[in-house]
């Protein structure tokens, strides 16, 4: 049962890890001249942390099913409350990242006209009157 738990772990870790790298790299470019990278900064940090979320949930439920197959209950048992656990704060995570990931744009209102608009029946409309 131990290479299974370590798995998890080291993947946990290394998860972790790549998420951090990619916050400390965006610090270091917010020094910078270049506006534009923080948009892919926010969308690789979204996706480090739902890879993060995944692992964190999907590892104990993985590491049960090995000690059901096992034959080893109390310790199925114990990852699988240890999942639901995780689970708790690691969904709604989870939910801001995909949340983050979704490229449809932002929904934008039409103001008036900036110039004057021409109708097929001669008539004008003009800002301002």
């Amino acid at each position: 049962m131990g290479l299974p738990v370590l798995v998890w772990v080291c993947r946990l870790i290394a998860a972790a890890v790549w998420w951090a790298g990619i916050g400390l790299e965006q610090w270091s470019v917010s020094y910078g001249d270049h506006p534009g990278e923080f948009e892919d900064f926010k969308r690789r940090a979204s996706v480090a942390l739902l890879v993060a979320a995944l692992v964190a949930t999907a590892g104990p439920a993985l590491v049960a099913l090995v000690a059901y197959q096992l034959r080893l209950v109390r310790t199925a048992v114990v990852f699988l409350v240890l999942t639901v656990v995780i689970a708790v704060p690691a969904v709604p995570f989870a939910f801001l990242a995909s949340r983050d990931l979704d490229s449809a744009p932002a929904a934008t209102t039409r103001g008036p006209p900036a110039r004057c608009v021409e109708h097929s029946d001669g008539d004008t409309r003009c800002p301002g009157g």
